[in-house]
């Protein structure tokens, strides 16, 4: 289970009654819309993560904005190699290296750029940082992955490049709001949901996590470093398998530039593994 976003958490949640806030495999719920308009003498730089992000925005971006021009930074050791084919240009970096990432928008007139998909906690840890990132990490107190990715956001501005959401140009892929699929839930999965959906705002707020696996009342586990996918192998264990329930939630105040939290196939596929979902 995942919120619809909660009224109370800021200005562009979408809240909803009782148990009509829950709907089953996206976090997200609501159109954002395109703060540039289409303008088809566009150009965005895409930093560009692994996964399948990235490819969706291009041929979302294709398809919304005719003629846009499309320039992904890639990582090593991250990015799909055949991303390079649908971009207009593209320049390969390394995790850490700002000032080739901005000087590459630079170059090839960009002055909007999107982050899609996800670095690695190991390349995270594995940085090879240039002096401005450096200067820019000493700048930042607490370091998570809100004011970490905020930060480069402000450093883009510098340069006259706006961070859009990565909600850009995918709003037709954010399912609405109720029930999605499957078999209809009972009262007392309804009930844990709603638990679940308390206990995990507290712990997004908290910048710990925005999952936890409940059941019977009973936090099974909370998502932290680790991510979800390992929360979820922890909880179904500790539940074996029996009317386990995951609830995945926006934290508040969502920066939606750079974290959209969803639940995609491998997300289910590990749930399934675990025995998360299954009823007793």
């Amino acid at each position: 289970m995942v919120d619809a976003l909660d009224s109370k958490s800021s200005s562009n949640e979408c809240g909803f009654e009782s148990h009509s806030r829950y709907f089953l495999f996206a976090a997200i719920a609501g159109n954002f819309p395109d703060p540039r308009g289409m303008a088809s003498s566009r150009t965005i730089g895409i930093i560009a993560g692994n996964g399948v992000y990235p490819e969706t925005f291009i041929a979302a971006a294709r398809r919304k904005s005719p003629g846009v021009k499309l320039v992904v930074v890639a990582f090593h050791g991250e990015t799909r190699p055949e991303l390079e084919k649908l971009a207009d240009a593209c320049e390969w970096v390394r995790v850490g290296q700002l000032s080739k990432l901005i000087k590459c928008f630079r170059r090839e007139g960009a002055d909007e750029a999107v982050m899609m998909g996800q670095i690695s906690p190991k390349n995270l840890f594995d940085l090879r940082p240039d002096l401005r990132i450096l200067m820019m990490l000493a700048k930042v107190k607490e370091r998570n992955a809100e004011t970490l990715f905020g930060a480069i956001g402000d450093e883009l501005a510098k340069d006259g490049i706006t961070l859009l959401p990565a909600t850009t140009f995918l709003e037709d892929h954010l399912p609405g709001p109720g029930h999605v699929c499957g078999p209809a839930f009972r009262k007392r999965q309804l009930a844990d949901a709603d638990f679940g959906f308390r206990i995990a705002k507290q712990t997004s707020a908290l910048d710990i996590g925005q999952s936890v696996v409940v059941r019977h009342g009973t936090v099974l586990a909370a998502e932290a470093f680790e991510g979800t996918n390992a929360c979820i192998k922890r909880g179904g264990e500790l539940g074996r398998g029996k009317d386990v329930l995951l609830v995945k939630v926006s934290k508040p105040n969502q920066d939606f530039r750079f974290d959209v939290p969803v639940i995609g196939p491998e997300t289910i596929e590990t749930c399934a593994a675990a025995g998360v979902g299954n009823r007793d």
